[in-house]
């Protein structure tokens, strides 16, 4: 007999509450805390940079914790948010009761719970970029009829001084990619993280060491990655912040530094945030139609393509970003799409279509169930993006491009203009590559390209010209124009330029 989900959830809250997590109550939250000792709240709420931050209570009472349950509290806006003013800054946080989770890390008993931004008039804050991702996925709903479901492939360095690892077993240089102990040195802290995450809510898909891994002259640097599986936009959204809080917070219990830069340094392998989505209807993928791409999907492919340089704005946000956007890398840097294809900015990875179902008897003999289709599996990557992303916005982004390219009357005589089936780097195909544009190669290019693209995200009042206007100045602020050039063999100054965004989101 086949246990229940609830059962094998490793949420604690599930678990005791016996429910999943979209279904907990404010009496579902009273009712865990006093029976289970929990002394402390924590309210948490994404800032401006991307990160999260923290308003910390004592529970005094039952009607106190009511009351802060029920009513969420005030927070200086113009210190979290650099477009509001200190004239009208006050801004509530409200709890949402399906984020809550036991903090790992307080001595002190506490439960954390994710919030959202409402304004003075008690109304989900316009300019707040979660209210802008959920504005954005349900116009796509709204006109169209189809939602996306959405997961995160989170990437990141580890970075301590080589004196604190093992060096009898050196791993080789960019040869990380799966390897395992004792030639990887952090795999315990990304386990610990995958249960940490598990344990707050979040689906965690599986967890590895990547590529990346060299030594310089003071430290050791390990690429890892966890991948979450596929769900809806504000869970994907909320989950992936909270992973990467608690990465962080294991870091400094081990000693160490997480880093989700884009890139560490020239010649070694950057750090990507790589999105997969599936589209979706009445609760059923929409992705694949017998055993094959969709029409739809293809839809849904160019339009995220064709507003892919400005979608750039969001998911590529500091000059580092674009040290990683460089030819000759897994990194795209041309607007195109493919099956399998690393070169290619949108990849349509491996699925279970077909024949695959009869993979487990073939390595099983005495597999005797009968054979599931599971080509609801199949996803499409959005490989551009990197650690420095609003993830919010960039979630928006592709809700408004998925949306584009269902409305667009000629997306599937784009889709096929724009399919590669090789890798475009490789000389032999320098003139399939000549005819595909270029993503932005610098935040001053992705911004010229928001701009462009700006009636696209702002129609149906999705973005508003305020909000894209500030994003715009922002990139541009940094005045890297054609910086990977000025930047070539100098790397003192590489070095600097990381080290000051190392930190990024």
């Amino acid at each position: 007999m086949k246990t229940s989900s609830v059962e094998l959830n490793p949420n604690k809250l599930v678990q005791y509450l016996k429910k999943p997590a979209s279904e907990f109550t404010k009496e579902d939250i009273i009712k865990f805390i006093k029976e289970n000792g929990i002394k402390m709240l924590n309210f948490r709420y994404v800032g401006g940079d991307g990160r999260l931050k923290a308003l910390n209570f004592v529970i005094r009472n039952e009607e106190h914790l009511d009351t802060v349950l029920s009513t969420g509290e005030r927070v200086d806006g113009s210190s979290i948010f650099k477009y509001i003013e200190a004239d009208s800054s006050d801004l509530y946080v409200v709890p949402k009761y399906r984020t809550a989770f036991v903090n790992p890390f307080e001595e002190i008993p506490t439960l954390d719970l994710l919030c959202s931004y409402f304004d003075k008039d008690g109304e989900p804050l316009a300019s707040s970029p979660e209210n802008i991702m959920k504005k954005a996925h349900q116009v796509l709903k709204d006109e169209t009829g189809y939602e996306l479901n959405v997961m995160a492939e989170l990437e990141y360095y580890v970075i301590c001084d080589k004196d604190q690892i093992d060096t009898d077993y050196p791993a080789v240089d960019q040869k990380g990619y799966h390897e395992s102990g004792p030639f990887t040195k952090f795999e315990q802290l990304r386990k610990d993280a995958m249960m940490a995450i598990s344990e707050a809510g979040g689906a965690i898909k599986y967890g590895h060491s990547e590529v990346g891994n060299f030594t310089d002259d003071k430290n050791y640097y390990e690429q890892n990655e966890i991948e979450f599986e596929t769900t809806n936009v504000e869970d994907a959204a909320d989950r992936l912040i909270v992973g990467k809080w608690m990465l962080r917070m294991l870091a400094a219990q081990y000693g160490v530094t997480v880093s989700y830069a884009p890139k560490i340094t020239v010649g070694k392998a950057g750090s990507g945030l790589h999105i997969h989505m599936k589209l979706m209807k009445d609760g059923k993928t929409a992705t694949v139609e017998n055993g094959k791409l969709s029409d739809a999907a293809r839809k849904a492919i160019v339009g995220c393509l064709e507003v892919a340089s400005g979608i750039t704005a969001f998911g590529n946000r500091i000059p580092t970003s674009y040290l990683r956007l460089v030819p000759h890398q897994e990194a795209p840097t041309n607007i195109c799409w493919g099956d399998r294809n690393r070169s290619s900015l949108i990849r349509v990875p491996l699925g279970w279509s077909g024949d695959a179902s009869k993979m487990i008897a073939i390595a099983n003999p005495n597999y005797a169930e009968e054979f599931k289709d599971y080509s609801s599996k199949q996803t499409y990557e959005f490989r551009a993006a990197d650690g420095s992303a609003d993830i919010y916005l960039l979630i928006a982004g592709l809700c408004v491009g998925t949306r584009h390219g269902l409305q667009m009357d000629n997306s599937l005589e784009l889709s096929k203009k724009l399919y590669i089936s090789v890798n475009i780097f490789k000389e032999e195909h320098k003139a399939r590559l000549a005819e595909l544009e270029h993503l932005p190669a610098s935040c001053y290019e992705s911004a010229q390209a928001l701009k462009k693209q700006k009636d696209i995200f702002m129609q149906y009042d999705v973005f508003t010209e305020g909000m894209l206007d500030g994003i715009i100045g922002g990139l541009e602020a940094f005045n890297d124009y054609q910086l990977s050039e000025k930047l070539y063999g100098k790397n003192e100054e590489i070095r600097k330029l990381v080290d000051t965004y190392v930190h990024v989101a």
